[in-house]
């Protein structure tokens, strides 16, 4: 007998799903049902977003196991019962990790990621997995397993990347919890193109171990949400040391008992907080993101807030171009990850990914280019060099100005259309420092034929290292001051 009259999935949260379960209104294979059917309808069919590049063929299977635990003895953990979409670079041992490369097609990984060991001991249930943009390369979310993911605001745009499919999912209800990995803008850039939270966690807060590599200097793994609140709980469970990335060492000791302990509605009261102005562009395509977010400054200033103007020039270009180290560490990095398949994959190195053929031709430029750089170059050293300079020059900003955070727009413009190259994202600060930053809902451009409620931007607020608590207040307050998150006119049906 179906008991769900009650409860409304579009835009539930993890504590909404729980209060329903424990009144008997909603158990764990209904909630698991009811997301199969808004895939097939909605990503398959209708505006074909294209997001899900495979369902776990055992979701009903692990909802009914998760119900019977439910009835013994209650909720089996923080995250009990809550679907996940999962990024496609993420390992999961019953299903194939293809990082979106037909190079990958059907490998399926000895071991869970130590972050999926995570979730699934808090009672997490992994629904699908998300297109990506292949290898997590670059920012359009189009691979050579799914193709092209479509931004649910407006399904002629991208919807960001690399963890595209991931925010383009969470964004039209497919499930409560994304996964997303973050090397340069990837779990921020679909948040702001897709209305959603993007946390990129300070490097070694969250283990990499069983996550494709890009650049291990710069990798982590973030939730993509819909709220600031589901993203603090999803960090409760993923943050913290794994023996198998010595990085994480380093977290001891400076991860509070729960993030959402900062989740406080004033706290934007004194806050001190910078606004980078060499983020903002200065032509006319920026006008309408740059009119956001001074709205959003405003909107803080008038929950108390203090507002200082930030002269420093910061270029997010040359971050990219002169600083990151992405494309030297791919090759590396990349290698030691695909040899450790051993006889479960066809490809071994960078260089068996590019003699197969089998890639989209997209990410040619790119890993060719990877393939003639390496580590021990003179260069990289220079922009380890380079990336040390930005941390300490940034931190005396933080300092000088005796701020709480950092705030500007994630993408000077609005994300661009299918086919063209993402430009002007702000990511690369929070990244190449390796600083904690949080994307949240900022407001949306002017309504169009194609973007029936505007296209989505976010607001980027980046703290000093270690300090995701006053990320979480920073965010939190300005989310429940403003609620700028808006569910898609594309994807929504009401029960």
């Amino acid at each position: 007998m179906d008991n769900t009259e009650n409860f409304l999935l579009e835009e539930a949260t993890i504590d909404l799903v729980h209060k329903a379960m424990k009144k008997g209104e909603l158990n764990c294979r209904q909630l698991v049902e009811m997301y199969l059917e808004r895939i097939d309808k909605y990503d398959k069919k209708g505006p074909t977003l294209n997001s899900i590049i495979m369902i776990n063929p055992r979701a009903l299977e692990i909802a009914d196991e998760l119900d019977k635990k439910f009835k013994e003895s209650g909720l089996t953990g923080p995250l009990h019962g809550i679907p996940i979409l999962l990024k496609d670079n993420i390992d999961t041992s019953d299903m194939p990790t293809t990082a979106g490369s037909t190079s990958l097609e059907g490998v399926i990984p000895e071991d869970d990621a130590f972050i999926i060991g995570k979730l699934k001991k808090a009672g997490a249930l992994i629904l699908a997995k998300t297109n990506l943009h292949e290898f997590a390369i670059w920012g359009e979310t189009v691979s050579s397993v799914l193709g092209q993911t479509l931004n649910p605001y407006d399904l002629n745009r991208t919807p960001g990347g690399s963890s595209g499919g991931t925010g383009a999912s969470i964004a039209a209800n497919f499930g409560i919890i994304g996964i997303g990995t973050d090397t340069i803008n990837s779990v921020r850039s679909p948040a702001s193109a897709c209305s959603v939270v993007g946390f990129r966690p300070t490097i070694g807060l969250v283990s990499r171990d069983g996550i494709v590599p890009y650049s291990l200097t710069q990798d982590t793994a973030g939730p993509i949400t819909r709220t600031v609140e589901d993203a603090a709980k999803v960090l409760d469970v993923i943050a913290g040391y794994d023996v198998k990335d010595s990085l994480t060492a380093w977290n001891k000791g400076r991860i509070p008992k729960s993030y959402t302990s900062y989740l406080k509605k004033d706290a934007l009261k004194r806050k001190k907080i910078g606004v980078l102005k060499s983020f903002f562009g200065n032509k006319e395509i920026h006008n309408e993101v740059n009119e956001i977010i001074n709205n959003c400054l405003e909107d803080m200033r008038k929950n108390g807030a203090i507002i200082v103007p930030i002269e420093e020039n910061i270029d997010s270009d040359r971050l990219v171009n002169e600083i990151s180290v992405h494309l030297y560490d791919l090759k590396a990095h990349l290698n030691i990850y695909l040899n450790s398949l051993g006889s479960r994959a066809k490809v071994h190195s960078l260089s068996d990914v590019i003699a197969s053929g089998k890639y989209h031709e997209g990410i040619e430029e790119n890993i060719k280019t990877a393939q003639t750089l390496d580590i021990e170059m003179p260069e990289y050293n220079k922009r380890l060099i380079k990336r040390m300079e930005l941390r300490n020059f940034a931190m005396s900003i933080i300092a000088e100005y005796e701020l709480d955070a950092i705030v500007y727009p994630h993408q000077k413009r609005p994300v661009v259309n299918v086919g063209d190259a993402q430009v002007e994202r702000n990511g690369s600060l929070g990244s190449v420092t390796g600083f904690p930053s949080c994307v949240v809902p900022a407001g949306f451009t002017t309504p169009t034929h194609s973007a029936p409620i505007g296209i989505p931007v976010g607001i980027e607020i980046l703290a000093r290292e270690w300090d995701e608590p006053t990320l979480f207040e920073i965010a939190y307050a300005f989310e429940q001051a403003t609620h700028y998150r808006k569910a898609p006119l594309n994807t929504f049906l009401h029960k």
